[in-house]
């Protein structure tokens, strides 16, 4: 795309996308959310689906009703995945942020340590720190806690355990949204918006149900939106997940995205294992003598599988249409029992 030029008769601002609709940006710009129609070229010869996410900051002309945003400025960093099975483009979810949280549940929908997985490794494949929050820890039962603080001990992940109900770990993760622009990702129904509300009481971001049917949520959240936080710092809720894959990755990328997999795989007979078939293979040893988490090997496989057999795959979210987006549904691996909203 060619570079931006400023029509020196038109008035001209920076603002922050807090939010995209269909057609339509809501942009932050000084003390005001002005609602601004993108321009068409910013469509032309585009690679991404997408090209304008929340977070972006752009260039807005003010004059005309409604404004139009005549540029995005450079990223510092994004997150993306393939939009669908049917468009092998990258769809960019959020971007120039500084912590993602990816938000999972205890009883219903359960903890998807397959998603949960993915989530994380496409935060360290686009240069987003990354934090886990386990959410609902009143309904753990014996040893759950201590099974999932195993598996993810050695992901070099920070970590939360928080209930909005009683509000406990709510102060510390608070903490660390100060000052920052964060992401709460996760499943409908893992409490993302709960957690906002327990954050800051005065939101009252609508929270959902647990669909009897599916065991699974119902998603309360429609769009992706930047909430500024009265202690300092914002937070984007998004809307709930069912699947997610990465775009546009190599084998041996994948690799060096599960820090488990990196400690090993020097020990590897082949420079080039990819940890699934070869002999003599360091990592699927560390597997079998538990020193490597199986469910975190097994999430590897499966998005191993899915890079050598698909070019693309359903990954949009339950509800949410970013301009030129669409939206859609993965299987948990979770517990059952009673959930409390999202």
């Amino acid at each position: 795309m060619a570079p931006w030029i400023p029509d020196c008769m038109h008035e001209f601002a920076t603002g922050r996308v807090v939010r995209t609709d269909a057609k339509v940006c809501h942009v932050e710009i000084g003390d005001k959310v002005l609602l601004c129609a993108p321009r068409g070229k910013l469509f032309e010869g585009l690679e991404q689906k997408n090209p304008i996410a929340v977070g972006d900051l752009v260039q807005v002309d003010l004059e005309g009703n409604p404004c139009s945003i005549e540029a995005v400025l450079p990223r510092r960093n994004w997150l993306g995945r393939t939009a669908s099975s049917h468009d092998p483009r990258e769809q960019v979810l959020v971007a120039n942020v500084d912590r993602l949280f990816v938000i999972g549940s205890l009883g219903k929908p359960g903890f998807s340590s397959n998603r949960t997985d993915r989530i994380l490794a496409a935060c360290a494949w686009h240069g987003i720190p990354a934090a886990l929050v386990i959410n609902k820890v009143d309904l753990a039962r014996e040893g759950d806690l201590d099974a999932l603080r195993a598996s993810y001990a050695g992901a070099n992940v920070e970590w939360h355990e928080t209930c909005a109900l009683d509000r406990r770990g709510v102060d510390r993760l608070a903490e660390r949204l100060r000052g920052a622009v964060n992401v709460f990702y996760g499943a409908s129904g893992a409490g993302k918006s709960s957690l906002i509300n327990a954050i800051q009481p005065g939101l009252k971001l609508k929270v959902g149900k647990i669909s009897k049917f599916w065991d699974a949520g119902k998603h309360t959240t429609a769009h992706s939106q930047l909430i500024p936080l009265a202690q300092g710092g914002w937070v984007i809720d998004t809307p709930g997940i069912r699947t997610f894959r990465l775009h546009r990755l190599s084998v041996g990328e994948l690799r060096g995205l599960f820090p488990e997999i990196v400690r090993f795989q020097d020990r590897c007979k082949f420079p080039d294992c990819s940890h699934d078939h070869e002999p003599d293979c360091a990592v699927f040893e560390a597997v079998e003598q538990e020193e490597l988490p199986a469910t975190r090997y097994g999430s590897y496989l499966e998005m191993l599988d899915e890079l050598r057999n698909s070019t693309g795959g359903e990954d949009v979210p339950d509800a949410e249409e970013a301009p030129g987006g669409e939206s859609g549904g993965d299987s948990d691996r979770g517990s059952g029992q009673a959930s409390g909203p999202d």
